[in-house]
């Protein structure tokens, strides 16, 4: 999972994004709302975490920008300003949760895990484990199992395969793997991302899966179960 924080208090965006990191999440940050915005449009990202106060373009104003360009990004609005108004204003704007400072980080935690559930395709699934086919990847081991065999993936491995793994038989383009493994700054390329695949399908041929990763030439990537 990749969350987007878009914060100008800098010692506190660190330390957010220290506490994400440490949960196993990727995260990002922004320091103002115009790069904030471009960021959250790069479709990327599985949360976003909004500051209301920003430098450039205020979090109430990208937001209404961000929902009006058709994005169903689940937002988590953090802020100082916990007046009434404030909050009916950031909820009328799209976002999906609203949080005060000073906060707890177990609660912001629950929030996150929240809304990342709220956004996928089942919210009773084991928000731990991603499952196809005959696979199974877990969040907290780097484990791909599959028949009572498993491999350790390393983190880009893992990144990947999740991505792919949630995405199913719809094509994932290079370009999407690249921004949402390596990041939006990185300076990886196509045979980044095919040394990685490559990696991945020995995995699964030594796991006996019937899911195969499917290439298709100048597009992307898809899964594939065979009969």
């Amino acid at each position: 999972m990749r969350i987007l924080i878009v914060e100008d208090e800098k010692r506190l965006a660190g330390t957010l994004q220290e506490l994400l990191h440490r949960q196993g999440y990727t995260a990002d940050v922004c320091y103002d709302g115009i790069s904030g915005l471009d960021n959250a449009r790069s479709d990327i990202y599985d949360l976003l975490v909004l500051d209301a106060m920003l430098p450039g373009m205020d979090g109430f104003t990208l937001l209404r920008q961000l929902r009006q360009g058709g994005s169903r990004l689940p937002v988590l609005m953090l802020t100082a300003r916990s007046e009434l108004n404030d909050r009916v204003r950031g909820l009328d704007a799209g976002a999906d949760y609203y949080l005060t400072k000073p906060f707890e980080p177990e609660e912001l935690l629950a929030c996150i895990r929240s809304l990342l559930r709220r956004g996928g395709e089942d919210v009773s699934a084991d928000p731990d484990t991603t499952v196809f086919g005959d696979l199974t990847l877990h969040m907290g081991t780097f484990l791909l199992e599959c028949g009572g065999r498993s491999v350790r993936l390393s983190r880009r491995e893992y990144d990947l395969m999740e991505l792919l793994m949630k995405n199913g038989s719809q094509i994932v383009s290079k370009e999407q793997l690249i921004l949402k493994v390596w990041g939006y700054d990185s300076a990886a390329e196509d045979n980044n991302v095919e040394v990685y695949i490559s990696f991945l399908r020995r995995k699964l041929t030594h796991l006996q899966s019937a899911v195969r990763i499917k290439t298709l030439r100048m597009v992307g990537y898809c899964l594939e179960v065979e009969a």
